[in-house]
């Protein structure tokens, strides 16, 4: 397993920012699994990463829909909302194999909900509240995942 990194957030801007500085390094192929309470700030680091693959358009929570796709930065992003999911074969249905092994990136958030489909290798991001340091701030871990 890879080391971990932590970033410090204290506002939104700062959450944008750490997501637009991880968007700019990553490449084709990875996986990035999205961790954190409701209303924690999942798709504004979305937002971020997105803009550091070169994305303009806005970003929105694909909650509803599943999945949203983004083909116009310097690779593709397919941003995953497993939230709602009932059952993992909802993902066979989706096409998830062509999103998970294709030519983009994938940033998949409640991955916890579908661990059996998930890839070795896939990095996790895990955005948490502290409330003693201020109500805005946030602990941004990234780690790797064990191989299984």
């Amino acid at each position: 397993m890879a080391e971990n990194v932590i970033w410090e957030s204290y506002c939104e801007e700062d959450t944008l920012r750490i997501g637009r500085e991880l968007g700019e390094l990553v490449g084709k192929g990875e996986i990035f699994l999205l961790e954190g309470d409701l209303g924690v700030g999942k798709t504004v680091f979305a937002k971020g990463f997105a803009e550091g693959l070169g994305i303009t358009e806005p970003v929105t929570s694909p909650t509803f829909t599943m999945i949203q796709e983004y083909e116009e930065g310097r690779i593709p992003l397919y941003h995953f909302d497993v939230y709602r999911i009932a059952d993992v074969e909802e993902m066979f249905e989706l096409g998830y194999e062509g999103y998970f092994f294709g030519q983009g990136v994938c940033l998949v958030e409640w991955a916890s909900r579908i661990q059996q489909i998930l890839p070795p290798g896939c990095r996790r991001i895990e955005i948490e509240k502290d409330l003693e340091r201020g109500f805005d701030y946030r602990r941004i871990t990234i780690s790797g995942v064990d191989e299984e």
